[in-house]
């Protein structure tokens, strides 16, 4: 006869061991991996670069004068562009993704957020003037540029200025965020590339040091934007736009170059610290407190976090989203 089974006690419900919380991590790719990555993307931009320049001197034959350095400055800036943007379409291949992961989004194109960004890049660098000349350290001038010329201009430094921000958007906050992200962490990789955009400026014959932390601060102002939009676009209207204000609109020095064919004719008048010197209104002081503004402005709009780090196997929310 079978004995009838024993209901378990209640000291024997104490001893089983509880039960294991999984608590989810952020998507973490091994470091080798993820260098052996970066790195060949960056060899693959490299290359596509430099073949495209090599493929322009047939283009611009030397010694290149008058409009043509303008169009020889376009085409430079285009292959650049061409060159982190292309890449990205084999390493997309390669990680089993889509290329829209990696920061431009090709559905949102020149869309909503694009002309949003826009509207406050040319809405800050015109701030940032308007609080420079209440301190009588700047002085709009008078218009030197006139008729269809000033239209041509406007066009030519628009479309200049958009392919610029195409390629130092892509560059330090598309594909390299993307993947530094899923080892590091998004801020850590921010702040670290938002550097490395300080550094690229270090080039410009005007800047300066105070200009170079300018940089970097409306740098780290650009990740905000990734963080909350979830895309670029923003960032590269707003980029395309604040430069467009000061080299054309505005008609001064931009991160320490001054290029022809500007619309106004201004002037500065005070101390480095506060006009930027040669390094332009970037390297104001008051420049960090418009890009504060802005920055807390902006998110107080944007609350909600849309950036997502993507592992190979699905996506996941940043772990603040939690």
């Amino acid at each position: 006869m079978d004995e009838p089974q024993k209901s378990p006690t209640p000291d024997a419900e104490l001893v089983q061991p509880p039960p294991q919380l999984s608590l989810p991590e952020p998507p973490s790719r091994p470091a080798p991996a993820l260098v052996v990555r970066l790195m060949l993307y960056l060899g693959c931009s490299a290359f596509t670069v430099w073949f495209a320049l090599w493929f322009g001197t047939s283009l611009f034959r030397e010694p290149v004068r008058g409009p043509a350095i303008l169009w020889q400055q376009m085409y430079a800036e285009a292959a650049l562009a061409f060159g982190v943007l292309i890449p990205a379409i084999l390493m997309a291949r390669i990680e089993g993704k889509s290329v829209d992961e990696y920061g431009l989004p090709r559905r949102e194109a020149f869309g909503k957020l694009f002309w949003l960004g826009s509207a406050w890049g040319l809405a800050s660098i015109t701030a940032l003037l308007l609080l420079l000349r209440g301190a009588h350290a700047f002085y709009f001038g008078k218009v030197v540029l006139h008729g269809p010329r000033a239209l041509r201009f406007a066009l030519f430094w628009a479309v200049f200025f958009v392919v610029v921000a195409l390629f130092e958007e892509f560059l330090l906050r598309g594909y390299t965020l993307h993947t530094l992200a899923q080892r590091l962490g998004f801020w850590p990789s921010a702040v670290l590339l938002s550097l490395a955009f300080g550094a690229i400026h270090m080039r410009n014959p005007g800047e300066t040091w105070i200009g170079l932390f300018g940089v970097v601060a409306i740098g780290l102002f650009f990740c905000l934007t990734l963080y909350r939009t979830g895309n670029l676009w923003f960032a590269v209207g707003f980029h395309a736009f604040w430069d467009w204000g000061q080299t054309y609109l505005y008609s001064v020095p931009d991160s320490g170059t001054f290029e022809p064919g500007h619309l106004m004719q201004p002037s500065f008048q005070g101390p480095a610290w506060l006009t930027g010197g040669s390094a332009g209104p970037e390297a104001s002081l008051l420049c960090f407190a418009v890009i504060a503004g802005v920055s807390g402005i902006f998110a107080r709009r944007y609350r909600r976090i849309r950036y997502c780090i993507v592992s190979e196997a699905k996506e996941t929310p940043h772990p603040s989203q939690a």
